[in-house]
């Protein structure tokens, strides 16, 4: 039915086009030509309009959410999704394929998941040529998807990226009566400055681009209250704070189901095997779990490595030479005979720096501190972060003024955090209470030494147990009630 209206639709456009251009030859001939001309372009743009508003009893309850990233790597969006299938609504998805979505949203019935390519522009030519052509591309291409999908109350888009989603949707959004959407993540021009410079014009029209087509959405979501603050003082864009909040995915993980991961993360990672013991054997262990064959119960092991977690999309926003550097230093206190347990460091996520920080991972030459820098299926990513004993986050706002879901998650699992400083850190990470803030390796090095002296036993004693302890006494609000109090008053809102 979609692509019937689009098939119409395009062939009304060509015809309005086609009219346009005998009317523009016929007006030097006659001006009896020109009213003709006008009034059949009038007739047939009213008949455009009709068709792309044309509206139906499921209307109301269609929503597009809409990324111009890779879907199963934009979890936020994926809750987005899942929320508003919770409340009835029918949501087509539109993104770049690749990472496969968590399993929740690929069985909901009530989301199809609609795919984009991402094009690429000339490959010949200067760089500005092959940037500009993309953009052109990208535009006509996402802008003849939404023009087929049906009819819907509202298009709910990630930014960034916005260019060149933020003008093709909201052109969508005034052609068919749809309210819009901006789901505030971050900004663009601020990630754009990390590779070219902020004085760079690509970056000075990117900020323009946001600042002036900004201004245009219906309602703006953000991630913090100093963007909420932000958007208003300086671009007049008024926006609800959603702060990022982990769904019910993400809690502790029992003994049981810890052990079940890493016997299966053992069979591909060296670094959860027992040392000198291959998987599969008679006994079923792993280097930080195993289960007694008399009575199949399973246990931590007494003396377990700690279990060190980060997660990454490994861009410039985040330097893990500070994490490398500090687990150098952590090396150099255990050969030193602190009372410290082995270490093993997991880093997961995929992204353009991994391969370089692969290389400098393999030039170093630990004893007692492993490195792996496995990807996760999404049903597995919260299991792990559940099992996990401290989390590392080196995340630097480009604006500073996102905050990092890794570390909601993180505390969604209970899970103590070191995180590296930045300005807005302060509304989600609270130094001594639930994690430690540190600013550079050294000081990230101390926090390990301290969190970790004397462990296991630190997790009952020391300031590790002590911030899981505060973790679980604030509980905190989840993702679908923080989802509900902040978003769905703007869906019924007339």
């Amino acid at each position: 039915m979609a692509d019937a209206s689009a098939s119409m639709t395009l062939a009304t456009i060509s015809l309005i086009g086609f009219t346009l251009l005998a009317g523009f030859y016929l007006t030097t001939l006659n001006l009896r030509w020109t009213l003709v001309s006008v009034t059949v372009t009038a007739v047939l743009v009213t008949q455009l309009l009709r068709k792309l508003r044309r509206r139906d009893a499921l209307t109301e309850r269609r929503v597009c959410v809409l990324v111009l990233g890779d879907i199963g790597r934009s979890p936020r969006m994926q809750y987005h999704a899942l929320s508003l299938s919770k409340h009835g609504y029918s949501v087509t998805f539109v993104g770049f394929p690749g990472t496969k979505p968590h399993q929740d949203v690929i069985g909901d019935e009530r989301i199809t998941i609609i795919p984009i390519t991402e094009v690429k522009g000339l490959q010949v030519g200067p760089r500005m040529v092959s940037y500009v052509t993309k953009v052109i591309l990208q535009s006509l291409q996402l802008l003849l998807l939404l023009l087929k999908t049906d009819v819907q109350s509202h298009i709910l888009m990630q930014n960034p990226p916005g260019l060149p989603s933020i003008v093709v949707t909201w052109l969508v959004c005034g052609l068919r009566g749809t309210r819009f959407i901006i789901d505030w993540h971050n900004y663009g021009y601020t990630i754009m400055a990390l590779s070219h410079g902020p004085d760079h014009p690509i970056v000075r029209l990117a900020q323009w681009y946001e600042q002036f087509f900004g201004r245009f959405s219906s309602h703006n979501l953000c991630v913090t209250n100093a963007m909420k603050e932000d958007l208003q003082n300086n671009w007049n864009i008024k926006a609800t704070t959603l702060y990022d909040k982990p769904p019910a995915i993400f809690k502790e993980t029992s003994v049981d189901l810890k052990h079940q991961l890493f016997m299966r993360l053992a069979k591909t990672i060296p670094q959860f095997q027992v040392c000198g013991e291959r998987p599969g054997g008679e006994t079923e262990r792993t280097a930080f779990t195993g289960r007694d064959p008399s009575d199949l119960s399973v246990t931590l092991t007494s003396g377990r490595p700690a279990l060190l977690i980060s997660s990454t999309s490994w861009t410039e926003d985040e330097d893990f030479s500070i994490l490398l550097k500090a687990l150098e230093d952590y090396e150099g206190f255990v050969k030193a005979g602190a009372s410290l347990p082995s270490l093993v460091c997991v880093i997961t996520g995929k992204g353009p720096q991994k391969d370089h920080y692969r290389k400098l991972i393999d030039t170093l030459s630990f004893e007692h501190v492993k490195i792996c820098t496995p990807w996760l299926e999404a049903e597995d990513y919260p299991v792990l972060l559940g099992s996990a004993d401290l989390g590392v986050c080196l995340h630097k706002s480009s604006s500073g003024l996102d905050l990092p879901m890794k570390v909601v998650n993180m505390f969604g699992c209970c899970l103590p955090v070191c995180a590296i400083h930045f300005y807005c850190l302060h509304e989600l990470v609270k130094h001594e209470e639930n994690g430690l803030i540190f600013k550079d390796s050294e000081e990230l090095s101390e926090q390990l030494k301290s969190l970790l002296w004397d462990f296991p036993g630190c997790e009952d004693e020391g300031k590790l147990g002590q911030f899981r302890r505060n973790l679980r006494a604030s509980g905190g609000q989840r993702w679908d009630q923080n989802w509900d109090q902040n978003v769905l008053p703007l869906l019924t809102a007339p």
